[in-house]
């Protein structure tokens, strides 16, 4: 068969979102990431470099590959570093071994040396036995070097039927003019955590044309001070998550499951009515500041009749027990640095600090 591999352009907009229709995750739970009514990139919601590479069947002229390679300014070991992240690596289930991962890197890896970066990360399924074999246990000679740096819990909080009462600091929705104040707070704060988003006023005043508006963010003041932030981020106007298979006896013990336990289960077919838990940064992890917001951002969910919070934690932060406490569902993956064998990087070792990668960015 004859395949091409080119950036992506607007035409292969209809081509991309129907692989991501097609392509489910597995896992226990089968998802699909859907991008409807238009592919969305990471760059798009960055405004940062970016570029989605696709692999073209000329027979069928059908998109059968995709991979995305974004460029953003994130903190490593406390210092804002450019880096990039590899992500929506997809190939269509009747093409693979047909060295069009190989053939992907080769053009990513050119793209590192036209606009290089200190390195870049990735995400990976812990039930993707294909990709964790093809890229991590038994990579080909020419392939990036994929080193574990973390082990992400995501979380699929269950939205409680009640508004739950917050006491103590005090909780509320942030205001245009604020943004500049809460650039500052996540700039400072963020150090604490591997790979946290530098972000700026104008990159925070950006996410308003893609369904995250300062009234999204919600902010905690203590003793007049601003001591956390938390915003909730609705993006099912241009990204779904969409439930593709359940394992045999959760299929038949959904319709009690979401009965007895109200955990908001789809039926096979359906999309989450969820948003995420975007921009989690709390001064000195302070749990209580945590629990706080995590209760508003919950209570707001529910009033916008959201089934399911989505937040991603490492392993080793001190707020993935706070946030444990309530029923949810949890979905594991794997963040990597990526890294070339012939690559000198110039940065030092990681350090013990845990991650912290925003999930409504990948």
């Amino acid at each position: 068969m004859e395949f091409s591999i080119q950036p992506a352009t607007h035409a292969d907009d209809a081509g991309i979102r129907s692989l991501l229709r097609r392509q489910s995750m597995p896992g226990r739970i089968q998802l699909a990431f859907e991008r409807e009514p238009r592919f969305v990139s990471e760059g798009d919601l960055t405004g940062e470099a970016s570029l989605t590479l696709i692999a073209r069947d000329h027979v069928s002229g059908q998109v059968v590959g995709m991979a995305s390679r974004s460029a953003r300014r994130a903190f490593v070991n406390g210092i804002p570093r450019r880096i990039g992240y590899l992500g929506q690596l997809r190939i269509d289930s009747h093409y693979r071994g047909r060295w069009l991962v190989s053939r992907g890197f080769e053009q990513i890896r050119k793209l590192q040396s036209e606009d290089p970066v200190s390195f870049h990360i990735a995400s990976i399924v812990e039930d993707n036995e294909d990709a964790l074999g093809i890229l991590v246990e038994y990579p080909r000679r020419r392939f990036p070097r994929f080193s574990k740096v973390a082990h992400l819990q995501t979380l699929a909080i269950v939205v409680p039927r009640r508004s739950q009462k917050i006491e103590g600091c005090a909780v509320k929705p942030a205001t245009g003019d604020q943004l500049a104040d809460l650039a500052s707070f996540l700039q400072a704060n963020g150090t604490g955590h591997q790979f946290f988003p530098y972000w700026t006023a104008d990159g925070l005043r950006r996410l308003e044309s893609f369904g995250l508006g300062a009234r999204d963010m919600f902010i905690a003041t203590c003793n007049g001070h601003l001591a956390g932030v938390m915003a909730l981020w609705d993006q099912r106007g241009f990204k779904q998550t969409v439930i593709r298979g359940y394992p045999v006896w959760m299929r038949r013990a959904r319709p009690m499951l979401n009965a007895l336990a109200r955990t908001g289960l789809p039926p096979e077919g359906q999309p989450l009515r969820s948003a995420y838990a975007a921009l989690v940064c709390i001064a000195g992890d302070n749990i209580e500041v945590f629990r706080k917001l995590l209760c508003a951002v919950l209570n707001e969910a529910r009033q916008r009749n959201l089934d399911h919070l989505l937040i991603g934690l490492d392993a080793r932060d001190p707020l993935l027990q706070a946030a444990s406490k309530a029923r949810h569902i949890t979905y594991n993956s794997r963040i990597y640095s990526v890294e070339w064998p012939d690559e000198r990087s110039d940065l030092e070792p990681l350090d013990q600090r845990p991650v912290y990668v925003d999930i409504a960015m990948l």
